[in-house]
């Protein structure tokens, strides 16, 4: 099975003020906003870095799955979207090991599938498959004209059990665990150790790393080193 890339991370969040507030912070520019996500009781903020997307969603029901995500855990990472090349593989692959898809879309220029997070663990995970390979409908029609240099470079899951957890998510996105990390199209995952599981940290290569820790600390943003504590994840820079 084809190596899955990183091409999307999502935060829950309380409002839209933290998509607008990410966007000042990293220097991004104008996001997309998919009425599409309302089917899942959403309102959100896409951003384009390269050719990568950081999102912002927020519940807009009682009901909402991120609803109860933020209720329980605060507001935090919520999803890692990875891009392949062969849908149907890894359908077949995340079938036979039992792992369940509650979410699946089939349109002229995207497939998608959701896996359980029950199942997965970390983080709810979607596995798409755009056509053609270098377009994405989620960014929206224009994103390659909004996109601001930079891109996600990694992304970092806590656990309890971070060997169990990696090699979990190893079968099922066809990977080989090397010392508690899955090494991604241009990326990786990381797996550490924590007191629960969740999407704790992503690693974003961006134009300008001083200008950003700068903007950051007019915010009054937590700064450790290169790491910036926003919404409940860890924001890694790498120049």
């Amino acid at each position: 099975m084809p190596v899955p890339r990183i091409r999307q991370l999502v935060i829950a969040a309380k409002s839209l003020e933290t998509a607008d507030q990410l966007g000042e912070l990293l220097g991004l520019g104008e996001p997309f906003i998919d009425p599409g996500v309302k089917e899942f009781g959403l309102e959100n903020r896409v951003y384009a870095m390269g050719d990568q997307f950081l999102e912002v969603v927020v519940p807009m029901k009682d009901d909402a799955p991120a609803q109860r995500f933020i209720t329980r855990c605060g507001e935090g990472g919520y999803m890692a979207i990875f891009q392949t090349p062969q849908l149907d593989a890894f359908r077949s692959r995340v079938d036979s090991l039992g792992i369940r898809r509650v979410w699946n879309i089939d349109l002229p220029d995207i497939s998608a599938s959701h896996l359980h997070p029950a199942d997965m663990g970390g983080t709810i995970v979607s596995v798409d498959e755009a056509r053609p390979l270098g377009s994405w409908r989620w960014g929206g029609p224009d994103w390659r004209e909004r996109s601001v240099p930079g891109g996600l470079v990694s992304m970092a899951v806590e656990t309890p059990d971070p060997d169990g957890l990696a090699s979990r998510w190893a079968l099922a996105l066809g990977l080989i665990v090397d010392r508690r990390t899955l090494y991604v199209k241009d990326g990786a995952i990381i797996f550490r150790e924590g007191p629960v599981e969740r999407l704790a940290a992503f690693g974003i290569h961006v134009d300008d790393r001083e200008a950003v820790l700068a903007r950051a600390q007019d915010m009054g943003l937590d700064v450790d080193g290169f790491e910036i504590r926003f919404a409940g994840v860890g924001l890694s820079l790498l120049d």
